[in-house]
């Protein structure tokens, strides 16, 4: 089992204002919660651990859990409310971004919350998002990481959200908590872009990530593909052409297919990773590049079964 700790939420959509009310859709989401689906769906045992509210909207979130098959064992149910993620559009098409989440539950997990051992069955944690840095959730999550670092896969995927963290004083000193404990580091050229405001290419990023003890580091970059760094040297693979819908989830889906491969293929450890090479660190990257080809033709975080994501495989042309 992989087990994914984070933040659940919901995504409040929003239309443009028709008078004096705004057309709205709320959708299920968070990155951990869609890498959690993500490792089911392609038949990877995935459990999920994070504050989750007993309110309607944490109803829905435990309940689309449990539906896709992610083992709820490990969620902590409180009383506090679930953070809503606001995404509005005006009539120009331009989207700006909020969240309400001050005092949710997703940010209110304890160490206290934490599972005191977990069954060897439990193969790798993952961390991402604004709960890797906010408080208390940030330090329960980093001591957990912490802990398990070294004796299973940890892997982090940083998904900057500054307007969730209120800008990215402490970022840094927050983050390197999870990354000096980290196997597998996901990131975006544009998490690298917002983290050192342009300050560190990709290359630069990804060797501070391999001396602080990452044994393989993993950079997407939309539709020129994605790049891996480790001690095998550098390894690309190209983007896929595909018509886009929109771009929600995508890198979600390509962390969760990086796991579920290295599960999949019997490498879900440290030493495994660590002695990876350029073969078989190609076949990984393309196999997480086709799944989140996919998830961007459709509308939203709607990841891939493994099913699809083979058939994209084996597509001639592919």
């Amino acid at each position: 089992m992989i087990l994914v700790c984070g933040e659940a939420l919901v995504d409040l959509f929003a239309g443009a204002a028709e008078g004096s009310e705004m057309p709205a859709r709320i959708v299920a989401g968070g990155s951990p919660f869609n890498v959690a689906i993500g490792l089911a769906r392609l038949g990877v045992a995935a459990g999920f651990l994070g504050g989750v509210s007993r309110d309607g909207f944490g109803g829905m979130l435990a309940e689309v859990l449990a539906r896709e098959g992610v083992d709820g064992r490990y969620l902590v149910r409180s009383d506090r409310l679930t953070t809503i993620s606001v995404v509005a559009t005006g009539r120009d098409g331009h989207a700006s971004y909020s969240f309400h989440g001050e005092g949710a539950a997703d940010r209110s997990l304890l160490p206290a919350d934490l599972p005191p051992a977990l069954p060897d069955a439990i193969r790798a944690l993952t961390f991402g998002s604004y709960t890797m840095a906010v408080e208390p959730a940030g330090s329960a999550f980093a001591a957990l990481a912490e802990r398990e670092g070294g004796r299973r896969v940890v892997s982090v995927d940083p998904n900057l959200r500054p307007t969730a963290l209120g800008g990215l004083a402490g970022w840094h000193r927050a983050a390197e908590r999870f990354y000096r404990a980290a196997t597998l580091i996901k990131a975006s050229d544009e998490d690298i872009r917002i983290a050192w405001d342009g300050a560190l290419g990709e290359a630069e990023a990804a060797a501070h990530w391999l001396d602080l003890g990452a044994k393989l580091v993993v950079v997407t970059q939309g539709e020129r593909g994605a790049t891996a760094f480790s001690a095998a040297g550098r390894v690309s693979v190209p983007g896929r052409r595909v018509s886009v819908r929109d771009t929600v989830g995508a890198g979600d889906t390509f962390h969760a297919a990086l796991l579920a491969r290295l599960s999949r293929t019997g490498r879900l450890s440290p030493e495994a990773i660590a002695a990876l090479d350029r073969d078989a660190i190609a076949d990984l990257i393309a196999y997480a590049a086709a799944a989140a080809a996919i998830t961007v033709t459709r509308r939203g975080a709607d990841l891939p079964t493994a099913a699809e994501v083979e058939a994209a495989m084996a597509a001639p042309g592919a």
